[in-house]
Order: C-alpha cells, then sequence, then structure tokens
C-alpha cells in the first residue's frame, strides 16, 4: 500500500489537468493517474470556445509560444454540400490536443502535482467507516486516497465496474480523427454533413487542420474499413471529397474511437466527483466539448477547495456542474437529431440561412459564459 494521498485524479485530460492543477496550487497533495504517456493525440474536435481563454490565461495554462489561430465564423453544409456562413459571437480558437494537454501535464508538475503515467485505475471501493477510498491500479499497486475525481472521459473500464447505466446502451456512433493541411479559412469551424453523421473542420497550430467526424458504426461494418466508409458515405457530400481528395494526412493512420455514447451521467457517483465528459457528453456539433471540460475541472477542484466536508463538497459541485450544465447537455443531445441526414440537414442550413435567430439560439443555449 503507497501511503495514503490526499487526492486522486483518474485521467490526465483537459478537466484532470486543470482540477488537479488547481488543488495542488491550493496546497493540496494529487496524484493523477493517466494510462497513456505525453504527447498523445486524442479524437477531438480541437476548437476552444473563448468561454475558457480568459480563465486558462489566468492559470497559466495556455501556451503562449503557438500561434493559435482565431476563429470568428461557422460554415454549415447539408449533405448535398450546400453550405451557408454565421458569425460566432464569441468566437473561439484551435488548439490540438498533443500540444495543449501535453503542455498543461508540465505545467501541473511544476505546480506540484505527482504523476502515476502509462497504469490505470482498474478497481475500488470506498470504505464508508474509513471515509476513504481505496483505489487498484493495473500494476496491482493500491492507492488510499480521501477523495477522488473521476475524468477518465468518455467510457472507461471503471464505468463499467461502477455499472453506470450508460455503459449498458450500445452506441450507434464511432469517432474518427485526422491532422491535415489543406487550403480553408483559418477564421472559420466548419460542420458538413452526410449520412448517419458528420464531420468538423478548423484550423490548429502550425498551420495544420483538425478534421475530425462522428460517423455510424453500423456504415463502418457494412463497408468493412474506415477508408471505405469514408468513399462510400462522406464522399457524397461533394464539399468532403474535396477535402479527402485534395489535402495532406499527417497521420499514418486515423484516431478512431468506437461507442461514443451522449446518454446522461451523473456528476457524482459513489461518492467520486465526475468531470469533463465521464460527467456528461455534449454533442460534438456544439462544438464546446474542450471548454466544458476545462470548467467542469475548474468546479470540481474549487468545491474540494471551498468545501468542508464530503457531504458539502459532493453537493456544492453536483448543483453547480447541473446548473451549469445539465440544459447545455440536453439541447445538444436535441439538436442533434437536425444533423447527419438529408432531409433534416437541408432544413437545417435553409433554417440557418432564413432565420439567423435560430442558428443563434442553438449557440446560445449550448455554450456559457466567460469564466
Amino acid at each position: 500500500m503507497e501511503p495514503k494521498q490526499d487526492i486522486v485524479v483518474i485521467g490526465g485530460g483537459l478537466a484532470g489537468l486543470v482540477s488537479a492543477s488547481l488543488l495542488a496550487k491550493s496546497g493540496h497533495d494529487v496524484l493523477l493517474v493517466e494510462k497513456k504517456q505525453y504527447p498523445f493525440h486524442r479524437v477531438c474536435g480541437e476548437y476552444v470556445s473563448n468561454e475558457a481563454v480568459d480563465f486558462l490565461k489566468r492559470e497559466s495554462l495556455l501556451p503562449l509560444d503557438y500561434d493559435l489561430p482565431e476563429i470568428k465564423s461557422f460554415l454549415f453544409t447539408d449533405t448535398a454540400g450546400n453550405g451557408v456562413k454565421i458569425p460566432l459571437d464569441l468566437g473561439g480558437f484551435g488548439i490540438s490536443r498533443y500540444v495543449l494537454d501535453d503542455f498543461m501535464y508540465r505545467q501541473a508538475l511544476s505546480f506540484g502535482v505527482k504523476f502515476r503515467i502509462g497504469t490505470q485505475v482498474v478497481d475500488y471501493t470506498f470504505e464508508e467507516n474509513a471515509d476513504e477510498f481505496q483505489l487498484v491500479l493495473s500494476d496491482q499497486s493500491q492507492i488510499s486516497a480521501r477523495q477522488v475525481i473521476g475524468a477518465f472521459g468518455k467510457r472507461s473500464r471503471l464505468d463499467k465496474v461502477m455499472k453506470r447505466p450508460f455503459i449498458q446502451i450500445r452506441s450507434p456512433f464511432i469517432g474518427v480523427k485526422y491532422h491535415i493541411k489543406t487550403d480553408f479559412e483559418r477564421a472559420v469551424v466548419a460542420l458538413h454533413n452526410f449520412e448517419g453523421g458528420y464531420c468538423g473542420i478548423n484550423s490548429i497550430e502550425e498551420d495544420k487542420f483538425n478534421l475530425c467526424y462522428l460517423g455510424s458504426r453500423d456504415h463502418l461494418r457494412q463497408f468493412g474499413s474506415v477508408e471505405e466508409m469514408e468513399r462510400e458515405i462522406l464522399w457524397k457530400n461533394p464539399v468532403l471529397k474535396g477535402l479527402f481528395t485534395e489535402s495532406e494526412f499527417l497521420f499514418e493512420k486515423p484516431e478512431v474511437i468506437n461507442e461514443i455514447n451522449f446518454e446522461p451521467k451523473n456528476p457524482v457517483e459513489d461518492h467520486i466527483l465526475m468531470a469533463g465528459d465521464s460527467a456528461g457528453l455534449i454533442t460534438p456539433l456544439c462544438g464546446n466539448g474542450m471548454a466544458i471540460a476545462i470548467h467542469s475541472g475548474k468546479m470540481a477542484a474549487e468545491a474540494i477547495i471551498k468545501g468542508t466536508n464530503r457531504q458539502e463538497i459532493e453537493s456544492m459541485y453536483e448543483s453547480a456542474w447541473r446548473k451549469e450544465f445539465q440544459t447545455r447537455l440536453w439541447v445538444g443531445r436535441t439538436v442533434q437529431k437536425l444533423f447527419g441526414a438529408k432531409s433534416a440537414s437541408v432544413l437545417t442550413r435553409k433554417l440557418i440561412k432564413n432565420i439567423p435567430f435560430f442558428a443563434k439560439q442553438i449557440i446560445q443555449n449550448t455554450h456559457g459564459r466567460p469564466f
């Protein structure tokens, strides 16, 4: 048994790194457990809403050595490739997770966060009498912790251990991501529809673009490979065909994840504060999953810093999380029904074009204010 930890953060994505950094800066003893080695790529839209930019700068969590592109407009195309563009009132910027997560990791180290890299938590118990957690890691070591933040992403082995309801539901979605070099406006984030899904593209650092799409697991099974599915399904949108055939692809192979599930989750489960995608996943079309992860990590840290006992910490965090995110995630799930089908995408394009208020309301109701 390792010495007892004050706080263990499970998962080293945005929510985990933010919460660990803030807690360490406030004087807490923090251990973060991450199964991968930094730096690494994640399937992600890599667009950060400006609601998070002041916080990141204030807490020294944004790399300033890069010329990060400012994104000011949104382009939407239906499945036939017909498009409409609107301005983004708040806007955002592009940055890869490869760069951002690695920078935050190095900053967290400088703040005093301890790391266990290349391992993961595979089991746990919460001991009521001792009021503490016992965590079992994949290398068979064990850790005792007073508080645990679960920031282990969209789906994890721990979700199965905890028997969380969403993990029992099969999801029809897969996520695929590339980095490319192409001829596209750097101040625009675009969303291109195809049958069964949609594909986003936006600029990131070093004159690169992130190309990431949500597709159908059934289509992948039908066509046998990601490449064949793209040719048979995505390329029916002529804009996407142009992107795939006229761009320089920078990865040897795409990053792919399966079973992306948008079912509601609870922000507190068995006394673990869930942050980021572990607490709830907003549909990618909303474009602010990274900002939500950052904000929820901040909320989890603040609840632990301000709370005087476990019940108060959990109540404070759950109340703040639901107030800030519950409606936004619901709107995202609802609006997603207007995407990824011919008739729905055509209707959505016409609504955006003819009733700009429609698009602005969706954006306002899926984004937050600067924090």
